[in-house]
Order: structure tokens, then sequence, then C-alpha cells
């Protein structure tokens, strides 16, 4: 959930923010005498969709620091037993899986069991892992989790999925300018300025979250790759054993006041809206797909 919560969050706020700038500065050359130029407005819809996704993509990894409180390890100064094994740990498996550049490594204090990669290229990346996951999984089960995240990395998961959110976002704002126009086509002539600005930005956080459906799907789907990568890399013994312990966390009290039970890594299977907004596949799927050998 880390990765894309934080993406389509930051998403959500750049494309708002953005749409009410526009809006104050009067930027809706769509709009003509006759009603909606519909093209000019696709074209607007366009330019306005991906700069939100792809301003997110570049501020998603200086994000996630804050928002996580992630404490980046520098490489060149003294480090405790468990830090110099992680670095070692991601830096092996990314020379493996042949990243130029090693990707930031970073610890968050948290008890909950997660891990996440984000950042704008493979030459850009961070990769943090949780206190939790780092005081209750053994060395096999981390390198499983590390390999799974340098596999998101170098599968260029954060690019593909900006690509996809420029899409959505092209449709949520050319969508929620449509229905915003009609509706304010229902008031008073003098109200009707205020009532398409609000309009707006009700409609366009409306079709955002419907279309966080489609980007939760991407991910699903992502993350079988990832597994697959992740036991080309660690070995698909380690890649499993990292999901059998995520798979236990999940009766741990304590991991799961502080991880959302729909989102979080390490969620169990779940059906209906549930199923729709979870960004992962349930553990045991993942798990049977890879002893088959997907």
């Amino acid at each position: 959930m880390k990765r894309i919560g934080i993406f389509l969050l930051v998403n959500l706020l750049v494309l708002t923010t953005i749409v009410i700038v526009t809006s104050v500065l009067g930027v809706n050359h769509y709009v003509n005498a006759s009603g909606i130029d519909y093209y000019s407005l696709l074209v607007f819809a366009a330019v306005i969709g991906f700069s939100g996704a792809f301003i997110s993509l570049f501020l998603s990894k200086w994000i996630a620091k804050q928002m996580m409180n992630v404490q980046v390890i520098d490489p060149d100064k003294y480090h405790s037993a468990q830090e110099r094994q992680l670095l070692s740990t991601v830096y092996s498996l990314a020379r493996k899986a042949g990243l130029q550049k090693m990707p930031e490594v970073g610890i968050y204090p948290s008890n909950e069991v997660n891990a996440f990669a984000t950042g704008p290229s493979k030459n850009n990346s961070l990769i943090a892992v949780s206190q939790g996951l780092l005081n209750r999984m053994d060395t096999d089960a981390v390198e499983g989790v590390l390999a799974h995240e340098i596999a998101h990395i170098t599968n260029g998961d954060m690019v593909t999925m900006t690509l996809v959110q420029g899409v959505i976002n092209t449709f949520v704002v050319f969508l929620s300018r449509i229905i915003a126009y009609t509706v304010s086509m229902f008031v008073k002539e003098e109200a009707r300025g205020i009532v398409h600005f609000l309009s707006i930005i009700v409609f366009q956080i409306l079709f955002s979250i419907l279309g966080s459906i489609a980007v939760m799907a991407f991910s699903r789907h992502r993350e079988f790759a990832a597994d697959q990568g992740g036991a080309m890399l660690a070995g698909k013994h380690k890649m499993v054993r990292a999901l059998r312990s995520l798979q236990a966390s999940v009766n741990l009290v304590d991991n799961r006041q502080e991880a959302f039970a729909t989102f979080k890594i390490s969620g169990e299977k779940k059906s209906g809206l549930a199923q729709l907004l979870a960004s992962h596949p349930g553990l045991e799927e993942r798990i049977q797909r890879l002893e088959q050998g997907f």
C-alpha cells in the first residue's frame, strides 16, 4: 500500500491544485459561446492529466521519506549490524538485477511488517522497510522481500503506473468538466461560475477515487511479476518464505492496528469491493503461483 497509496494521494492533491490554479487563471478555452469544444477539452485534459501524474512520480520519493519518516542509511557512515546487513543485501540484489545505480535504502519506525520501493526511475529509487519487518523476519524472508522490491524497480512499475494514472487522469478531467458544465446549466446565470468551479472539484475527486480501481487492478497484476522477479533474484524458496512470513504477520494484533486491512502488503484474500480496492492479491494465491512456477 505504501508505494501506491502515497502515489495516489500525491496525484490527487497535485491534480486538484492544478485544476484550482487553471480555473482561477481562467484557462478554460474549451468552453465557447456554443458550448464545449470537446477536442480542445480532450487536449486540455491530457495535458493536465499527464502533468499531474508525472509531477506525482517525481515527488514520490521525497514525499515517501517525509510521510513515513524514513531514515535513509548513509553507506559511508558507521552502522549497526542490522543496517549493514540490510545495505549488503539490497546492494547484492541490485547488482544481480543489473541496476547501474544503487537505490537509497531506509528504515521507517513502525511495528507493521511492510516494505516498499518508490522513485521516478531505476537510477533514482528508494527501498524502505519497517523496523517491524526487520525485527520479526529471518534473514531469508527479508531477502525475499527485498528481492521483490528490487523487481518492482527493475520492472519500471512506477513509470508504467504513472502512464496508467495519466490516462485515468485525462478521463477524470474530461468527464468531470462535461458533467460540471451540464450541472451549471441548471442554475441561474449569475451563479453558474461558482457552481461550475465547485462541481469540477467534486466530480474530479469522485472520478479519481473510482479511477483508483483501475490503478489497483494494475498493481495486483504487477505484484505477480514482482514475485517472479524476486524469486529469480533471491531464489524461489526465499520468496515463498517471505510471503509465508507476511501471511503469519496477519494475525499479529499490532500489525492490524497500524496498517489498513484492505491495502496492506500482508492482506488476506478479499472479495467484492474490498477486492477491487486491494493493491495486492491474496497471499495464498501468490504463494501458489510461485510454487507452481507461474
